[in-house]
């Protein structure tokens, strides 16, 4: 039997571990696979090789299995770091984005994540990065614009001495 490969292999890999995680379904059944291959007999160490996923991770997989059965492999609520903007503060900040800088106080005509931050930091007194402001353009369905600068009117002789193509005389 002919050994099939794919071009690309390990972007193919990346994309295909980034799939798997997209979804809570996906990864439940990513870890079912991780606990089948090693009551079949590999080791965690060949399991994370194939997977992709480290040996360790692969032991609490299975230690979780073992003390929860089925239940352990299923993925439960994340805690994190709890919000530092309310639901509330979000639409107010939707809301404002909808309008231009100048209209709400600030200074500009344009939004950017430095003058997010200085209006969510002047609203409601949060400290929140550029970085974060941009990041929370996307959540609340933003897109960031950038100028386009204008060219300053060029003296046209100049202009035509810099095209790539000479006009024909004919």
């Amino acid at each position: 039997m002919r050994k099939l490969i794919i071009a690309d292999a390990p972007t193919i890999v990346l994309g295909l571990q980034d799939e798997i995680r997209r979804s809570e379904e996906s990864r439940y059944d990513h870890r079912l696979h991780g606990v089948l291959l090693v009551a079949q007999g590999l080791s965690c160490q060949q399991v994370s090789g194939l997977l992709g996923d480290s040996p360790r991770t692969i032991q609490y997989w299975i230690n979780r299995f073992e003390r929860e059965g089925l239940a352990g492999l299923v993925e439960g609520e994340r805690t994190g770091r709890p919000r530092r903007l309310n639901d509330e503060q979000l639409d107010e900040i939707g809301v404002a984005l909808r309008q231009s800088p100048e209209d709400v106080g600030m200074i500009g005509t344009l939004w950017d994540g430095k003058t997010l931050s200085a209006f969510i930091k002047m609203r409601f007194g949060v400290d929140l990065k550029a970085r974060q402001c941009q990041n929370l353009f996307r959540q609340l369905g933003f897109r960031l614009r950038k100028p386009r600068p204008r060219i300053a009117h060029a003296d046209p002789a100049a202009q035509e001495q810099y095209k790539k193509t000479q006009k024909m005389e004919g």
